[in-house]
């Protein structure tokens, strides 16, 4: 952070001279129009991604959503570029204004001291007020020093009262000044993140392209392949849990409804609940009958995944390297001090790494489609943070894939309700 601000310092003092406080008022209303303008066009363009939600069915239909997809992280870029330039302007004006108070403060303190030293002037050697008016030649000399020693110490308690509320405003505004360098660091990993995103999908669309040789014979194949691992992982996992075992003390969950965690999506959209819903029921061989093991949250590619409490990552990984397309692609866990510890998965790209601290509402992710997913969402999932573990490295080895899973896994009874602990 301290390299960030230095970095800031230095670019603010080589524009201000440039700029006046109006002009950048002027760019902040540009560019707040802009951010506006692409508000709406990404709200249009989402709602019509999110009513192609589920899983495509034809290779016509994954190459347009996978280009979809593509084009609303471009816009969703764009949008970030202006958030920066704004950020930066916003930055640039409250490091104007820290600038007038810190030269506010040099001119009340000269003030000051030059009172002081009208008073020390007025005074004859080191005797106080009272002895000086007696050694006036006159009681009019008397008088008149007098008012003239009640006027200085007017001034000065004036002048020691206006720097006091100078200093006062300008931490208020070096307060300001860090929370929007911080902003603009969380605002720089989000763009890199999104840029990397562009990418990933257009390499995504050339790899299904070489995967099929653009043929839908092969599409079906490749999907036929990806259910079947899925289904069996999904059994194997479910075995491997049931031999676990964990202590739960219910003594350190919080109360059902009491806001104890917050929705982990800035636009709530739950497209699966927790339990047995009639699509865990339905697709059984997924689910080995034990329900679906968190919620669903509809929400495209790119959008913002943020924090349900404080807490510490205790892990990120992606299990689409051991084994492609069968569970939850890239995820993240995080432990909270409530007893509580929660899952992330189908990301496209994380924004924290192993052993940070979160804040509640921090954003820690961008949402996407890895794994075995049937569409963009989130899966979120929530733990007793007694019974959640991240296997080892060569724990568990998936006969499915062939390969070890490092993945989040807990017994049944380690599995809540994530809507029971939003208020």
């Amino acid at each position: 952070m301290r390299t960030i601000l230095c970095i800031l310092f230095f670019f603010s003092f080589s524009i201000l001279s440039a700029q006046t406080e109006a002009e950048l008022q002027d760019k902040v209303s540009s560019i707040n129009k802009q951010i506006a303008d692409l508000e709406k066009e990404i709200g249009l363009y989402s709602s019509g991604v999110a009513k192609t939600q589920g899983e495509a069915k034809t290779l016509r239909e994954a190459l347009a959503r996978l280009e979809d997809q593509k084009r609303l992280l471009e816009k969703r870029t764009s949008y970030t570029k202006l958030q920066v330039g704004k950020t930066r302007e916003d930055i640039l004006i409250t490091q104007s204004k820290v600038n007038e108070a810190k030269k506010d403060i040099t001119t009340q303190k000269n003030g000051m001291r030059e009172l002081l030293n009208s008073l020390r002037q007025a005074q004859t050697g080191s005797g106080d007020i009272f002895q000086n008016l007696l050694s006036q030649k006159s009681l009019s000399d008397g008088i008149n020093f007098t008012f003239q020693a009640e006027r200085v110490s007017k001034e000065l308690k004036d002048k020691a009262k206006r720097l006091e509320e100078t200093k006062s405003n300008l931490e208020n505004e070096k307060a300001v000044y860090e929370k929007k360098s911080g902003e603009l660091a969380v605002l720089q990993k989000t763009l890199t993140a999104q840029q990397e995103g562009v990418l990933q999908t257009a390499e995504e669309k050339n790899l299904l392209l070489k995967e099929t040789k653009n043929k839908e014979a092969e599409f079906q194949k490749l999907l036929k392949e990806k259910k079947t691992r899925r289904d069996q992982l999904s059994k194997e996992v479910t075995d491997f849990e049931a031999k676990l075992k964990a202590v739960i003390d219910a003594t350190k969950i919080p109360k059902f409804g009491t806001g104890a965690l917050s929705y982990p999506i800035e636009k709530v959209i739950i497209t699966q609940y927790f339990g047995n819903t009639s699509f865990a029921t339905a697709n059984s061989q997924v689910y080995s009958g034990r329900g679906h093991n968190g919620i669903d949250f509809g929400l495209p590619t790119g959008s913002k995944i943020l924090s349900a409490q404080d807490g510490v990552v205790v892990g990120t990984g992606n299990t689409d390297i051991a084994c492609s397309g069968a569970s939850y692609g890239k995820w993240i866990l995080i432990r909270h001090n409530n007893g509580l510890s929660t899952l992330y998965a189908h990301l496209s790209q994380f924004l924290v790494s192993e052993g940070q601290s979160v804040k509640r509402g921090e954003v820690i992710a961008l949402s996407g489609n890895t794994g075995y997913s049937t569409g963009p969402h989130l899966h979120f999932t929530v733990y007793a943070s007694d019974a959640v573990y991240i296997t080892g490295p060569t724990e568990y080895k998936s006969r499915a894939c062939g390969t070890y899973l490092i993945m989040p896994v807990s017994p049944t009874g380690g599995y809540l309700n994530p809507l029971s602990f939003f208020k």
